[in-house]
């Protein structure tokens, strides 16, 4: 099982053809909403996939806290370890979508904000029936390294996905066996402005120097991934898709890596697999009706396809 302590918001979707400039008001179409949140995606990614997963993290008493807490379930996701607060509503998260399929997020945290280190500890059992934890930063930073801890106590492998991005102590990264950021995130960790793969590389360096982590992930969209491992360092390319939505792709990504790294698939092909997954995902509406089963991607892969 891997168990992953993170944050639950309903989506609100809009889409429109072109972004707002500030002050102006443009017309939107198909309104809609969706369970999302770093970590519930990204549960729910391990769980469609084919990993046995569980998560921690904090709704409200409310409707949209029912319906994510539903799905979840449905997925195959152990939500024993969500706490339910009565006096705040759920994470919620307003998305525009423009006609490229890329997107503007406004999120308002809600629960997520309420989840502290007592939480983490009181469900340390999963931790002990865990084979790996995966955090980010969507919640409280305390309570993300409680769950790194409580995961090296354990001897677990660590992974931390640093978004949003947020300031962080070394003391936290050096906590993680693997660290994923994208673009953005590689360049806040790194002070690297990542703009391409030879920037890419040069930031996972300086992240790896300044967190002592062996191995760091950088995602780069559709331009693939760099690995800076022991196993492999190098650039693999992402899959040439018409994006339609590319909510949710990164998380994707992250869910399937993992099942992949926690079956004893080497670095390079865990990656792979990760990148076909996402490339999947974007050419579907919605952060977790998007993830592919573990049978779609494998099949998948079968097929001959170019890359970027």
């Amino acid at each position: 099982m891997v168990t992953v302590v993170g944050s639950f918001n309903m989506d609100l979707f809009i889409e429109t053809e072109r972004f707002a400039a500030p002050g102006e008001a443009v017309h939107g179409r198909n309104f809609r909403r969706a369970p999302g949140g770093k970590g519930a995606n990204q549960a729910c990614a391990l769980a469609r996939l084919g990993t046995p997963a569980a998560i921690i993290g904090a709704v409200g008493q409310d409707a949209f806290g029912d319906e994510m807490l539903a799905n979840l379930k449905a997925a195959g996701v152990s939500v024993r370890g969500v706490v339910r607060r009565s006096d705040t509503p759920s994470g919620t998260a307003m998305i525009v979508l423009d006609a490229a399929g890329q997107n503007q997020i406004v999120v308002a945290n809600g629960a997520n904000d309420t989840l502290t280190a007592a939480d983490i500890e009181q469900h340390r059992d999963l931790f002990m029936q865990s084979r790996a934890v995966v955090a980010q930063l969507e919640t409280p930073i305390p309570s993300v390294e409680a769950a790194l801890r409580l995961a090296r106590e354990a001897r677990l492998l660590t992974i931390l996905n640093p978004a949003p991005f947020r300031p962080v102590s070394d003391a936290l990264l050096h906590l993680c066996d693997w660290i994923i950021p994208n673009e953005n995130e590689a360049t806040k960790l790194s002070g690297v402005e990542v703009r391409d793969i030879p920037t890419a590389a040069r930031a996972a360096v300086v992240i790896k120097l300044r967190s002592a982590c062996p191995r760091v992930l950088v995602t780069l969209g559709a331009n693939g991934v760099w690995l800076d491992t022991p196993e492999f360092t190098g650039h693999l390319p992402g899959f040439k898709v018409e994006a339609v939505d590319t909510v949710g792709a990164g998380d994707t990504f992250i869910g399937a890596f993992v099942t992949q790294l926690v079956d004893g698939v080497e670095p390079r092909r865990a990656a792979r697999f990760g990148c076909a997954a996402a490339a999947i995902a974007v050419t579907r509406r919605g952060a977790q009706a998007s993830i592919p089963t573990r049978h779609e991607v494998e099949a998948w892969l079968k097929q001959p396809g170019p890359t970027v």
